[in-house]
């Protein structure tokens, strides 16, 4: 297997750039391609945060970007927009009068240190 099949947290795993007892080694996301962690859509936005809810590494991620000022994307199970957590999106325009099964996100506890991240 070459490098170029591999995702780039593989990558580095094997390069010796990320320790192998970091939380980046156990991380559930660690062999998938993320882009939809960095997505504008709330189907990718829920998808990203369900598979977050089973990680093991979900609180040190959060921490982890937290400490980096991540401005965008979900880490650790929380949708970060402009360096602020944001713990409900909705889609664009009127809201349907039955809900889709899609905009409801799954929610995920969130420490008592990152309240102050969360937008108002």
């Amino acid at each position: 297997m070459s490098t170029t099949e591999l995702t780039s947290n593989q990558a580095d795993l094997l390069l010796g750039l990320v320790p192998a007892d970091s939380w980046i080694a156990v991380a559930s996301c660690r062999d998938l391609d993320t882009s939809f962690f960095f997505s504008d859509d709330l189907d990718d936005i829920g998808a990203a945060k369900r598979l977050c809810l089973s990680c093991p590494a979900r609180r040190d991620c959060l921490d982890a970007a937290v400490e980096r000022k991540e401005q965008f994307g979900v880490w650790g199970g929380h949708l970060f927009v402009s360096g602020k957590i944001v713990l409900s999106k909705r889609r664009k325009g009127r809201p349907p009068r039955k809900a889709r099964p899609g905009d409801t996100m799954p929610e995920v506890d969130l420490p008592e240190i990152h309240r102050k991240l969360v937008s108002v």
